[in-house]
């Protein structure tokens, strides 16, 4: 049976590329198209890396092709990204990386209470599993956790003397290295500071500590979209963020303003996707039954309708509070349902990591005339 170009074209007038409005024909997404006998060969250029766009829209001209032309038809889809070159933009400068590390990736929220930090907490411990250099960089100034959730809650970082300067060596627990503004405060003493005074404590803690070497940082930022997330983004070339949301309306509405935050014209902290913590609540006794306490795929339909990757769903489970609170990350407890869902999560994280680094250049910080809000940023 032979298909003809110019029918397959046709129908493939009918098909739209993810967040274009018009047809892969018109908008030139379609190269070319080859024919031969059953065979099909259709080569699509686009200009995103994201896995979610390429897998959709092949599946998409497939489908179309077998559905109008021939059921029979052997379709393949060539995917070739060709990202277009971004204007210089004068206001931006170069980051200031630290030597030695590799990815650093901002762990953010829309609102408190979404399990960020356990998150993060549980990212770092995974990735360490998995034979990474990892460390953790507990940026919430207000309210530090993550020395709590590694149990290093009563440690002090030491002096080191590195290439004759005087340097903070991070505390290390279960393979990751943790440096928090809860190693210099008591337990009962709030942090009062202001946003200047804030920003110049993480600077301390981000380029007068001996990192060593990382394959990755991760950021635990406040929540919200604050001046702190702009001192950091300032600070440094962050490569991409992890948001983490749970299904309820109330959080998406915040998290969706978190992504919008590092979509920002003049910010442009490339989105690696969002979590779903706490998507579902499992009991012991009945181990096949599943609760959407608040709410069903709530982050993953979030995550399709902005056309970016859903990083995955963490469960509900008494387990993984428990844990945090005796400071043993949870997904350190083997062959558990628990450390399956954050060995998924973390894997896409890299996976998502490594598509960035390839199709993208790097990231630059921002240049900031005052820290009022994302408004104050310089066009």
């Amino acid at each position: 049976m032979n298909f003809s170009k110019k029918d397959i074209l046709k129908v493939l007038e009918n098909v739209t590329l993810a967040g274009e409005g018009q047809n892969m024909v018109a908008s030139g997404v379609i190269q070319n198209v080859v024919t031969f006998a059953n065979e099909v060969i259709v080569d699509i250029k686009i200009s995103t890396p994201a896995m979610h766009i390429k897998k959709r829209a092949e599946a998409d001209i497939i489908k179309t092709i077998k559905e109008n032309i021939s059921e029979e038809a052997d379709v393949k889809v060539n995917i070739k990204v060709e990202a277009p070159e971004k204007p210089q933009n004068p206001n931006l400068i170069k980051g200031k990386p630290i030597p030695g590390i590799q990815n650093i990736i901002a762990v953010a929220s829309g609102k408190g209470g979404v399990g960020k930090s356990t998150v993060t907490a549980n990212l770092a411990a995974t990735l360490a599993n998995m034979g990474f250099k990892v460390g953790i960089l507990d940026a919430d100034i207000y309210g530090p956790s993550i020395p709590i959730m590694f149990d290093v809650a009563h440690e002090k970082p030491l002096s080191v003397n590195v290439g004759g300067q005087s340097k903070m060596k991070p505390i290390e627990n279960y393979g990751v290295k943790v440096l928090s503004i809860g190693f210099f405060t008591k337990p009962n003493q709030a942090v009062i500071w202001r946003g200047p005074m804030a920003a110049k404590a993480l600077n301390q803690l981000i380029f007068d500590a001996d990192w060593g070497e990382l394959d990755f940082m991760l950021l635990d930022l406040p929540p919200g979209t604050g001046d702190i997330h702009l001192s950091i983004m300032q600070s440094l070339p962050i490569t991409g963020a992890v948001v983490v949301s749970t299904p309820q309306t109330v959080a998406l509405s915040d998290a969706r303003k978190g992504v919008a935050m590092f979509q920002q014209e003049n910010i442009q902290v490339p989105v690696l996707g969002i979590v779903e913590n706490m998507a579902y609540f499992t009991p012991e006794e009945l181990p096949d039954n599943k609760y959407y306490i608040f709410g069903k795929e709530g982050a993953k339909n979030l995550a399709e309708d902005l056309e970016i990757p859903f990083l995955g769903e963490i469960p509900l489970v008494q387990s993984i509070r428990e844990a945090g609170d005796v400071g043993r990350p949870a997904a350190l407890q083997t062959a558990t349902s628990v450390e399956e869902a954050f060995e998924e999560v973390t894997k896409k994280v890299v996976e998502q990591t490594v598509l960035r680094n390839e199709n993208l250049p790097p990231t630059e910080a921002i240049k900031i005339t005052t820290m009022a809000g994302c408004s104050a940023v310089k066009k």
